[in-house]
């Protein structure tokens, strides 16, 4: 096996390894060249968790996207200009198919031309050396580590090093990219990058970003760890008005993007978790805005009428789950895990950010920090006691039945530990006076009260998992 291959697979989880054999074996199957590529490679060779699974092929992705989608993945976008698609598969696991390919950028702002091109040129033509780096994933090349622009020094110095002199003036929201980067990955600006990113930005090369990758970046920037950060880099770089002018230092909503990121941080860190923060971010970040400067920013990104209502709708869309989590009646555990693992994981996260009511935060809390990582510990022998077909109606009832018994039984009885005599819990009892008898033990009001309190504190240590 390849250094490399073994390098990925010990980056991959379960899920994603079942992904890439998934692609590998439908791509010999169409007589395609395959790699994998971009983030992917980056976030692997640099040591980071890989998020995404980014694939190329030399030819058309789009049959190849479809067959994939039809083994039991679903088919979320295709872009029919660079032939490629983006899937998600179950578990979560998310991933990119596309063609390699040359771009030639358009005068003022229009379409560039895109053609089929070669690995090796597709890998040239990249925004910086550290995502032009590719793995053959073929059955007579697999292993073989593809790295023309020697992208893999850039990660080892841990530097952003520009793919082309003319980079950001071919596509200037690499000039946003490059922001995203240094955040993300906490990489150095190489200086004769940052010379051509300054000069660009000078040259008020940002204002000719097309708004769908304005939209694009302002989706990147709401699932990153630190939107924050790349927040503050961005009004450092003058580059906050390509989202909004209206987004200065007094309407910056810095406070609650930094409340809304520690929020974010009790959710799973899967794909699904991930996803909700976009509506919830775009809340915050222009929660100080007017609603025509909101208008504005939908415009600028060119945001879809869906897009923009799951945002603007989202306060409203929470009610429903903050009455429920309030309610007296939620007394159990397992009331609660059922009714948050339902539940839509934008809301759930904007209720965290949002909601100022002591028992819809306790409990949401309880559910991230508690009852959720009781469940994640049910063994697989346990779960092949749940009764019925996975998947069927019985099973899931079932299913549902044995976490409620799981999450509300009482915890086992502890007995109270004995406590030396001597100490100030439990004092000797003082000597008998010279030439005075002992008195004899008295049964009364005092042993009475002494042994209710014993018996309280035993019945005390034999509480359950309870909802608070």
């Amino acid at each position: 096996m390849s250094d490399y291959i073994y390098m990925l697979e010990s980056h991959l989880g379960p899920g994603q390894i079942r992904v890439v054999a998934m692609v590998q074996r439908a791509a010999a199957e169409a007589g395609l060249n395959l790699f994998l590529t971009g983030g992917a490679m980056r976030d692997m060779l640099a040591g980071f968790r890989i998020r995404d699974l980014d694939f190329v092929v030399e030819g058309n992705a789009l049959p190849l996207a479809k067959a994939v989608a039809g083994a039991g993945a679903d088919l979320v976008s295709m872009d029919e200009v660079r032939k490629s698609a983006a899937l998600v598969f179950p578990g979560g696991v998310t991933a990119e198919i596309g063609m390699a390919r040359r771009e030639k950028a358009g005068r003022n702002g229009a379409k560039p031309q895109i053609t089929q091109a070669t690995i090796q040129e597709d890998l040239r033509g990249r925004d910086f050396t550290c995502n032009a780096i590719a793995l053959s994933l073929n059955k007579t090349s697999r292993g073989l580590l593809l790295d023309p622009l020697n992208g893999l020094a850039d990660i080892e110095r841990r530097e952003l090093r520009s793919a082309s002199s003319y980079g950001f003036y071919n596509d200037p929201s690499r000039l946003l990219r490059l922001v995203r980067f240094r955040v993300r990955l906490g990489f150095a600006v190489e200086e004769r990058t940052q010379t051509q990113a300054t000069a660009a930005r000078e040259a008020g090369l940002a204002r000719s970003i097309p708004p769908h990758v304005v939209g694009e970046e302002l989706r990147e920037m709401a699932l990153e760890d630190n939107p924050s950060e790349i927040l503050k880099l961005l009004e450092e770089n003058e580059l906050l008005g390509v989202f909004s002018p209206a987004l200065g230092a007094s309407k910056l909503n810095l406070g609650g993007i930094m409340k809304l990121e520690k929020a974010a941080r009790l959710l799973p860190a899967d794909a699904a978790s991930r996803a909700a923060r976009w509506a919830p971010f775009v809340y915050v970040l222009t929660e100080k805005l007017t609603a025509r400067e909101r208008q504005a920013l939908g415009k600028a990104a060119d945001l879809s009428k869906a897009d923009a209502a799951r945002w603007q709708k989202l306060e409203a869309r929470t009610k429903k789950l903050e009455t429920a989590l309030r309610s007296a009646r939620i007394r159990k555990p397992s009331q609660v895990y059922h009714l948050v693992s339902a539940a839509a994981p934008d809301e759930v996260l904007f209720l965290l950010y949002h909601s100022g009511l002591k028992p819809v935060q306790e409990r949401l809390r309880n559910h991230f920090q508690k009852y959720l990582p009781a469940v994640q510990e049910i063994t697989v022998e346990e779960w092949s006691q749940v009764e019925g077909t996975p998947g069927s109606p019985r099973y899931q009832k079932a299913r549902q039945e044995f976490i409620s018994r799981r999450l509300d039984r009482r915890a086992p009885k502890a007995a109270p530990s004995p406590v030396p005599a001597g100490t100030a819990e439990n004092p000797s009892p003082a000597p008998p006076a010279a030439g005075s008898a002992s008195p004899p033990p008295q049964r009364g009001s005092g042993w009475r009260a002494q042994s209710g309190t014993v018996a309280r504190r035993a019945r005390a240590s034999q509480g359950w998992m309870g909802e608070g």
